[in-house]
């Protein structure tokens, strides 16, 4: 996949995750399974709008062409999150993947009546937090065909 501005990375992910292991696992793991992305990372719900919106200290932010959210985030729930994103017209159709502990059926019925376009439980043993990298890399970032995008507006 191709991108219309020199220097633009293949994919840009945005991680929306509050927990420093969980971000350093991602990073590693993104880092082994697929190196040719760009992984940004934001640690709150409100940091996640103001990194969409290119606000300070964002304002050189790429549009990501996919979005990794957990949903219990300080500052701002991750539920909430997926609502704006969802309900703004130039967001939407950004892929968004909910990275989440929980396996709760009313946390994946939300997620998906929020249009979350898909759910994952987060493993707790490396191999198996790899292995489901590998699976978003191999699904979300070969097979699937994401718009391509400018810098966000």
């Amino acid at each position: 996949m191709t991108h219309p501005e020199p220097g633009r990375p293949p994919i840009g992910i945005l991680l929306v995750e509050d927990s420093p292991g969980d971000v350093r696992l991602t990073l590693e793991a993104f880092r082994l399974v697929n190196s040719g992305i760009s992984l940004n990372v934001v640690g709150d719900g409100l940091a996640a709008m103001a990194y969409l919106a290119k606000k300070s200290p964002y304002t050189g932010a790429f549009r990501p062409d996919l979005i990794l959210l957990d949903l219990n985030l300080p500052k701002m729930d991750g539920r909430e999150v997926l609502l704006r994103i969802k309900g703004n017209p130039a967001l939407k159709t950004i892929p968004v993947i909910i990275l989440s502990t929980s396996e709760s059926e009313v946390d994946i019925a939300n997620s998906y009546q929020l249009q979350a376009n898909c759910f994952v439980t987060k493993p707790v043993e490396y191999d198996a937090f790899e292995s489901l990298v590998q699976s978003i890399s191999d699904f979300w970032l070969t097979r699937v065909k994401l718009p391509q995008q400018a810098k966000l507006t």
